[in-house]
């Protein structure tokens, strides 16, 4: 298969175009997305999944700080980590070779690739983990098990002489770590 034809085999994102928008920013709203993904309002999880998202579609992320926008308003809201959670990667065949597709919590598929690249992130303890990054500066954190997926798919390679763990989809290979 061909790797255009399966990123728009995928379902893509169905995202409000807020670049075509400037409202007025009009404050903080008692949203908050928590590190697992989840979306709060007043400290009440939503529940109903088209209302997240629908607020996912409209939300972006300027000078690391989240907003949901609309044609008339700018809100700022909180997110703890990232604002998706990537929770399953598969692995399919393409005429450039294999390519991986990541799943995130809203059942979103992307291809992982130099537009949706895979990346290193610190975090407080000066661990190392995966990330995704996704449309308009946000991204998305990898969950244990689709972690573990990713280290299960990954080959030892030596570079610049020291052993790597990487991984390899649509022709670009994305460094997870280093071995000891």
């Amino acid at each position: 298969m061909d790797l255009k034809q399966l990123q728009l085999s995928l379902q893509q994102p169905h995202l409000a175009p807020v670049e075509l928008w400037d409202p007025a920013f009009c404050g903080d709203i008692p949203i908050r997305i928590d590190r697992h993904g989840d979306w709060y309002y007043l400290d009440s999880k939503i529940q109903r999944p088209q209302l997240v998202q629908l607020f996912a579609s409209v939300l972006t992320r300027q000078q690391q700080q989240y907003f949901l926008l609309t044609p008339v308003e700018k809100v700022r809201i909180q997110v703890e980590d990232a604002a998706f959670v990537v929770v399953a990667i598969e692995q399919q065949s393409s005429h450039a070779g294999s390519v991986l597709i990541a799943t995130t919590n809203l059942a979103e598929q992307v291809v992982i690739d130099a537009e949706y690249p895979l990346f290193l992130q610190a975090q407080p303890d000066g661990q190392l983990l995966p990330y995704l990054q996704l449309w308009r500066g946000l991204t998305a954190k990898f969950s244990r098990p689709a972690y573990y997926q990713l280290v299960d798919l990954a080959l030892p390679v030596q570079v610049a002489g020291k052993d790597t763990l990487q991984i390899n989809s649509a022709g670009i290979s994305f460094t997870l770590g280093m071995l000891d």
